[in-house]
């Protein structure tokens, strides 16, 4: 049995489009809050937090109408593509609302924006699975997350180079540029993946016992109490992380430029650092849970995370030591990126995957939701050296979390020989 990674890297553009979009995101919108309509940290917090609060209720429910959709061009690719030419009408028109300082204007096309993002990040994540056999999962999983990675780097690139160090702004060519990287993306990917004949491919290729290896719910059957504590642990854990993470980078523009004092979009090189070295290891993070497993690739990721955030908090000002411990951020976050999303769809049948995405993405989103407003919270009338170590504390719960988890990993695959991990055959 062996990876389609050509495959597996058209299916990826999705996610790719999806991750420049999130990356542009949580890197201006911050700043147009702040200097634009000089929004104190706390409500900033509340206002990043509409994403999360949206997907909390429509990832799982766009992720449950996807597995019973069925159209001429696959039960995914519908909402993806709605989805993708919504978001990029919308998004264009959030740096005129900048530029004319409307504050209605500037909510309602981001709460479009947002909206058209929530009905289709589900469907899309899905797809890999759809078409990947189970124990195989870790590895394409880490591709889609390169891929991911490369789009936030696309993002991250424009912003670097566009963002002025000094004067007023304007992020429009910045936004349009990412909406049309998104239009292509998907282009790419609806021309290259015919869904519905990858599936009933895979629907042949399908071993009976592969539906056995694990308890799982489907239909009537109920999942055995141990495997359902370790569903609730993971989802826990994927809590805590996600809350750790996520104030780190939904604060970290506005954290470089008032905290550590770079100036312009000087931050996107420190985060464009820590993304690369993500690119780099999310294939290796892959192949190396195959061997080892999941849970304890992941477990390795938290902690190195934990370390990183911690050293962090040491710093005043910028340091190149910073940029050295992001290389690890990014490595650290790639090991535990790449093998949760499988751990939590190992326990569903094929029916059902877009329905366990989607409680994926509730535990995710649920944090996100929560840690911009807290840690806004405490930047605000705290101080902004609070970001690293409340990001710390909860990477130390996620890790005691996540040690509890019993279930989810694969059965391992030992290739024949190493180049039949790189196969890209059809």
């Amino acid at each position: 049995m062996k990876l389609n990674y050509r495959r597996t890297f058209f299916i990826g553009l999705a996610f790719m489009s999806i991750s420049a979009f999130w990356q542009l995101y949580d890197s201006i919108i911050p700043l147009i809050l702040k200097h634009t309509f000089e929004i104190g940290d706390t409500l900033a917090g509340g206002i990043m937090a509409l994403d999360n609060i949206l997907a909390l209720f429509m990832l799982p429910l766009f992720g449950a109408l996807s597995d019973r959709v069925r159209t001429n061009i696959g039960k995914r690719m519908p909402f993806i593509l709605g989805g993708t030419a919504i978001a990029v009408l919308s998004m264009v028109l959030i740096p005129v609302a900048d530029n004319l300082v409307s504050l209605p204007l500037f909510v309602v096309v981001l709460l479009v924006a947002l909206v058209a993002m929530s009905t289709y990040r589900s469907p899309a994540v899905a797809l890999m699975p759809d078409v990947t056999p189970k124990p195989l999962r870790s590895q394409a999983n880490g591709i889609i997350n390169l891929m991911g990675a490369l789009g936030a780097v696309f993002s991250l690139v424009l912003i670097s180079l566009l963002v002025p160090k000094e004067g007023t702004p304007d992020y429009f060519k910045i936004f349009a540029i990412v909406a049309g990287f998104m239009v292509f993306a998907v282009a790419v990917l609806f021309t290259t993946i015919k869904e519905n004949k990858i599936a009933k491919e895979m629907k042949a290729l399908e071993e009976p016992t592969e539906e056995t290896e694990e308890p799982q719910v489907h239909g009537s059957t109920r999942m055995e109490p141990a495997v359902r504590r370790s569903f609730w642990l993971i989802l826990a854990s994927i809590f805590f992380w996600f809350f750790a993470y996520n104030a780190v980078t939904t604060a970290f523009s506005k954290y470089v430029q008032s905290y550590l004092g770079v100036a312009g979009g000087g931050f996107a090189n420190s985060l464009m650092i820590a993304t690369v070295a993500a690119v780099l290891a999310f294939v290796p993070a892959g192949m190396i849970a195959a061997r080892i497993g999941r849970k304890r690739t992941i477990l390795t990721g938290i902690a190195v995370l934990t370390v990183c955030f911690a050293l962090a908090s040491l710093f005043t000002t910028f340091t190149p030591l910073l940029n050295v411990l992001l290389v690890f951020v990014g490595f650290g976050w790639a090991a535990i990126n790449v093998n949760s999303y499988p751990m939590v769809v190992e326990m569903a049948k094929g029916a059902d995957i877009g329905k366990y995405t989607g409680y994926y993405y509730t535990a995710s989103m649920s944090a996100q939701i929560l840690t911009p407003v807290l840690s806004g919270f405490f930047m605000e009338y705290v101080g902004y050296w609070t970001l690293f170590p409340y990001a710390t504390i909860f990477m130390i719960i996620a890790f005691i979390t996540m040690s509890q988890v019993k279930h989810g990993d694969a059965k391992a695959i030992t290739p024949k020989n190493t180049l039949e991990l790189l196969d890209v055959e059809d």
